[in-house]
């Protein structure tokens, strides 16, 4: 309860501060009121959904909306609240001084022209991040982009040459509510005419029957050399509760099941092998292993029983922090490995090639994008849905191509 209290204060005090910037832009009291509606509207939703919310008992669309809303109104009044507040602490010592040098004389208008200014300035800026969690919710969770990599190994079998590989990962299929974007997204995936189609865990938030109404959609993905996948530490159920332990295994057999009949060879710390020519290629997966308080089911020994040292690997495993705890340093060479998990936190600014930020990396060292250390690749999937946020803010949503190339190795 005091959480609350402190949290309602504070947005209070930040409502309050953008309230006296929203006014030197309009005198009208119809467009004032609005502005207290909707505010009103949009804290009063949050907290009805969230004031005792249990992560537990489930995460809906109307909490993730009421989420949505909610820090799309806060983080433009966090500014405005940053700029004026540090435009008072400035300004009221100056008129103390003022007041006690000049006294009655001081020009009454100074402080109030400079307030206005700033005001302005402080609106400026907040609409950027407004109209981006804006877009970001209506628009930007459904922005599949994909991004291609080229990858040259010395000891890559002839006959891949050229093998390439889409990663798709995060899909999280009980946030969707458009079924045609995902079908669109489904269609783009397979116009990619792929060798293969990798899925590096998280199909669901929490139970199987979230995966139904795409069940059809999903099982149109096509490759030549078949669809693999492994778990996310989303699939297992670990978020919410269960009547008794049976019914949270048969929901795991249940998530399976669907896997299977979409298509996918689900690989639980297990591995395959793809064969051209009399050369064969390995295909590495483990059950989900992370850091923070996250399962730690992989198990690399037991999934590679089978693969030899000397074996072109490509592992796939839910967790970058799994790569960087273990695998990179492990005594066998994973070429390449497949990742995701971070989502880059749905939220940052990337200029491609240039630029790449999000408050991911101060959670995730590795978060986004391809990695190259020790002659051995990360490719961090942004996520291909969303979580919790029900949209994405400069990190879109992504299907990686990475293709494989005979050669000198990449730098």
């Amino acid at each position: 309860m005091m959480r609350w209290l402190i949290f309602i204060l504070i947005y209070i005090i930040a409502d309050l501060y953008a309230f006296q910037a929203f006014r030197t832009i309009t005198k009208n009291n119809w467009v004032l009121s609005l502005y207290w509606l909707i505010s009103l509207l949009v804290i009063g939703n949050f907290v009805y959904n969230y004031y005792g919310f249990n992560r537990s008992d489930g995460f809906s669309h109307r909490h993730a909306f009421a989420f949505g809303f909610f820090i799309a109104l806060l983080v433009p009044k966090m500014i405005v609240l940053i700029a004026m507040l540090g435009e008072d602490i400035f300004r009221v010592p100056q008129a103390i001084y003022r007041y006690f040098t000049e006294g009655n004389s001081a020009e009454g208008n100074y402080f109030a022209s400079r307030r206005d200014f700033i005001s302005k300035i402080a609106l400026g800026v907040a609409a950027i991040p407004f109209a981006s969690i804006i877009y970001g919710i209506y628009k930007g969770k459904y922005n599949f982009k994909v991004l291609k990599y080229t990858l040259t190994f010395e000891d890559l079998p002839d006959a891949f040459d050229g093998y390439k590989v889409t990663q798709v990962s995060d899909i999280h299929s009980g946030s969707f509510d458009d079924v045609n974007k995902v079908d669109y997204a489904i269609n783009l995936i397979n116009e990619q005419e792929s060798d293969v189609i990798l899925f590096t865990g998280d199909m669901v938030n929490n139970k199987a029957e979230e995966l139904k109404p795409y069940l059809g959609i999903f099982g149109k993905l096509e490759a030549k050399d078949g669809l693999y996948s492994v778990l996310g530490n989303h699939d297992y159920g670990d978020y919410v509760s269960w009547d008794s332990e049976a019914a949270k295994h048969q929901n795991l057999e249940d998530l399976k099941a669907h896997q299977k009949e979409i298509g996918f060879d689900l690989l639980l710390n297990e591995s395959r092998f793809i064969e051209r020519d009399g050369q064969r290629l390995a295909l590495v997966g483990v059950e989900n292993w992370g850091t923070g308080g996250f399962k730690k089911a992989g198990d690399l020994k037991k999934a590679t029983k089978d693969v030899h040292a000397n074996d072109f690997k490509i592992l796939m495993s839910h967790d970058p922090t799994h790569w960087e705890k273990k695998v990179k340093d492990d005594d066998y060479h994973y070429h390449l490995t497949l990742s995701g998990h971070t989502h880059g936190m749905q939220f940052g600014i990337e200029i491609p090639g240039w630029f790449k930020w999000s408050p991911a990396k101060w959670r995730y060292k590795y978060w986004a994008g391809m990695y190259n250390e020790m002659g051995q690749f990360l490719n961090v999937n942004r996520g291909f849905g969303y979580l919790a946020f029900p949209g994405r803010v400069g990190i879109w949503p992504e299907i990686s191509v990475i293709e494989l190339k005979k050669g000198t190795a990449t730098a």
